[in-house]
């Protein structure tokens, strides 16, 4: 892989172009990191309403209908439902794992099998997620699998 940069003063803003001899899973990958940049969300913690990178939620959760944004540490209150935030999300490394939960496959490190064709996701932080058999294919194929 080539990566250049240049520094134009004139631009008005950045500017990313991917060169490629064919799209691959790896050029989908970089596409949704980049897409992935400048994505924000807003949650509630502590009593302030804070404005998190979408790099940084590991995944977002519905439990009794309120919809959470977990960190590495730290765990939010969302201000959109699941379903708004899979669609501002959608082009980037988010991937629905059931009918509650939408993981940041940049944050998974590791994927095994799991009972009736479920799968069991580790995330960076030492956390596992059981992914839906509905949703497990999906997720395999975003993963290369």
């Amino acid at each position: 892989m080539k990566l250049s940069v240049r520094e134009d003063p004139a631009a008005a803003e950045i500017e990313v172009t991917v060169v490629c001899p064919r799209i691959d899973q790896r050029v989908q990958r970089i596409v949704a990191a980049v897409e992935m940049e400048d994505r924000r969300l807003a949650g509630v913690a502590d009593g302030f309403l804070r404005v998190l990178s979408a790099r940084d939620v590991l995944y977002a959760e519905t439990v009794d209908g309120r919809t959470f944004l977990y960190g590495e540490d730290k765990v939010y209150e969302a201000t959109a439902t699941l379903a708004e935030i899979e669609s501002h999300l959608s082009g980037t490394e988010f991937v629905r794992a059931s009918r509650q939960m939408l993981v940041n496959l940049a944050h998974v490190s590791g994927i095994r099998p799991y009972l009736n064709a479920r799968l069991e996701l580790a995330l960076d932080n030492g956390e596992r997620l059981i992914a839906s058999r509905q949703f497990a294919p999906v997720i395999k194929k975003r993963i290369g699998l």
